[in-house]
């Protein structure tokens, strides 16, 4: 008799606009909810380092095939630094470093932060999850291993003061793109102003379209057992799709693009989607009954499937 093949978890899909607690990675957090629900596939949008709370999106099931649009989607955070202790990791969690009696005063931090805004260049921190030689450069860190990490171009939108509560902290505030280091930005300000800081607290309050307005605490999650409950916080799939335009078609249609073929578009639907679209962008997600179908381009008034979604 054949033995029967053990079932692996159930097909659930969506995202979670999760905000996950101080001291637990991100990792984690994703081991929590695959149990939680039950879940085949689960994966997050971005890591969120332990010492910091916020927005960490999660994907579930087919979810999990758009997981690149939440790592690129533009990210708001709120830090403090804390002046006159330097640390290895520049955040709180390392060992210290230096230490300086000098402190910068609140005008010379936002002068020094004008020079953060637009494409910079970054080094990131040694203690990040960035491959060096196969190995991630925080085990080659903590080994005392000795190694650089080459800078990279990344976009900071804004960079603004919240306050300055003593001479010890400055809270910012930062609006960037992908590729982005909170604590690589504390540290070169630091330098720039001639002094030793690292980041005391660090929350994300955005990423792409998930803000703290329809974020879910993970303890509101843990403390229900009540599977439609859970699921009503799922977010379609589409929810991190932020710009690209939506064209809703058939159920026959629909049907033939998860088979893998292309389609021909009414042209009503071409027009409005040339009305929306960016540019000469050709992408384009196909919605049927509001559940994504597939992401592709539109090409001589056909839509032709690129990645498909399976039906829920």
């Amino acid at each position: 008799m054949a033995r029967q093949r053990k079932r692996k978890g159930d097909p659930v899909t969506g995202w979670l606009n999760l905000i996950k607690p101080l001291d637990m990675t991100s990792t984690d957090a994703v081991a929590i909810l695959k149990r939680k629900y039950n879940a085949a596939k689960v994966g997050h949008g971005g890591t969120l380092d332990p010492l910091a709370d916020g927005i960490l999106p999660i994907a579930f099931g087919e979810a999990t095939k758009t997981v690149q649009w939440a790592m690129d989607a533009e990210k708001e955070y709120v830090f403090t630094i804390r002046w006159g202790i330097s640390t290895d990791s520049q955040d709180a969690e390392g060992e210290v470093a230096a230490t300086s009696d000098a402190r910068p005063t609140r005008e010379a931090v936002a002068e020094a932060l004008k020079a953060y805004v637009g494409t910079i260049e970054q080094v990131p921190p040694k203690y990040s999850a960035i491959k060096v030689n196969g190995e991630r450069a925080y085990d080659l860190a903590r080994e005392g291993e000795d190694f650089e990490l080459k800078p990279r171009e990344v976009e900071v939108y804004a960079a603004e003061i919240l306050g300055a509560p003593d001479r010890d902290h400055t809270v910012i505030h930062v609006t960037s793109g992908k590729g982005f280091y909170v604590r690589a930005m504390a540290r070169d300000l630091a330098f720039d102003l001639g002094c030793e800081g690292h980041i005391s607290q660090l929350q994300r309050t955005r990423v792409g379209n998930f803000g703290s307005a329809t974020a879910v605490p993970l303890s509101r999650i843990q403390e229900t057992d009540d599977r439609e409950e859970l699921l009503g916080f799922l977010q379609p799939v589409q929810a991190i799709l932020t710009g690209i335009p939506e064209i809703g078609i058939g159920r026959d249609d629909a049907a033939q693009i998860r088979h893998g073929q292309g389609i021909l578009l009414m042209p009503h639907l071409v027009e409005r989607w040339r009305a929306e679209r960016a540019g000469d962008d050709r992408s384009a997600l196909v919605t049927c009954d509001g559940e994504a179908v597939a992401l592709g381009e539109v090409r001589a008034g056909r839509f032709e499937p690129a990645r498909v979604f399976a039906a829920s």
